[in-house]
């Protein structure tokens, strides 16, 4: 069985989706690893180039009442494989409403997926039931966050989120880690964030990992010409700190 990731932090802009698009993309390198973009943007899915229109989608997998296999919606592109979003994906709150079995739509359609070494799945900045969805399929959970003091915020609901999926529908999954992102190091104000950083990660019986991921101009080249940074700059400074980040993550 494929052992699943999910990259989350409520907040925008932090990273996640270019986290979640080079660990997939360093992963399948040497190893079969599916992407599932479960953001409503899309973000991710414009970077793979995999389409929506006349195509199923996540949508299709959680929402659409022919519970639709997850097969059927992966696309094979240049990038990797992928389970395409669909701005759709904003509508499954409602329409998962009242649904008893609504939290384990994902879960369900993962299990039948024995194709793949790993599954990544990148999420919106949002609590809603698409993000219950992905921590109750997942085994692990990789928070991006960056240096500065607003992006302490929402940690703790984040991490109440976390404790009452082990709670109640997921008891096996782990918070792998606190990811650093978009980081110099160079201001007073970053490595006080830094340290303590180190004492929350302490308080949701986790670590900070030790790598760090410094910020380039690749990485914005890239995703305007929709590649994986491991394909459009693989010896960029970022790409480096992610290499190194997926090797202190595997162990």
């Amino acid at each position: 069985m494929a052992k699943t990731f999910v990259i989350a932090n409520q907040k925008g802009g932090i990273g996640k989706t270019t986290t979640a698009t080079a660990l997939a993309g360093i992963l399948n390198r040497s190893c079969k690893t599916l992407f599932i973009d479960a953001d409503p943007q899309g973000n991710s899915t414009a970077t793979y180039q995999a389409v929506i229109e006349d195509q199923a989608t996540l949508y299709d997998v959680m929402v659409d009442a022919e519970k639709i296999p997850l097969a059927e919606a992966v696309q094979h592109m240049e990038n990797g494989d992928i389970v395409a979003s669909d701005p759709l994906l904003a509508k499954a709150e409602k329409m998962l409403d009242g649904d008893v079995e609504g939290l384990y739509r994902l879960k369900d359609a993962i299990d039948d997926a024995d194709d793949y070494d790993y599954i990544v799945i990148d999420t919106a900045p949002s609590m809603n039931v698409v993000l219950y969805n992905c921590l109750i399929a997942a085994d692990e959970v990789i928070i991006p966050v960056t240096a500065d003091a607003y992006s302490l915020q929402g940690l703790r609901q984040l991490y109440d989120t976390i404790k009452a999926v082990q709670k109640r529908q997921n008891p096996a999954l782990k918070i792998a880690g606190l990811l650093l992102v978009k980081y110099s190091g160079r201001s007073n104000l970053e490595k006080k964030v830094r340290d303590d950083l180190t004492g929350i990660a302490e308080e949701m019986h986790t670590r900070l990992f030790e790598t760090r991921i410094r910020e380039c101009v690749k990485t914005k080249e890239a995703q305007a010409k929709k590649k994986l940074l491991i394909d459009y700059a693989p010896k960029c400074n970022t790409m480096l700190d992610y290499t190194a980040f997926v090797e202190e993550l595997l162990g």
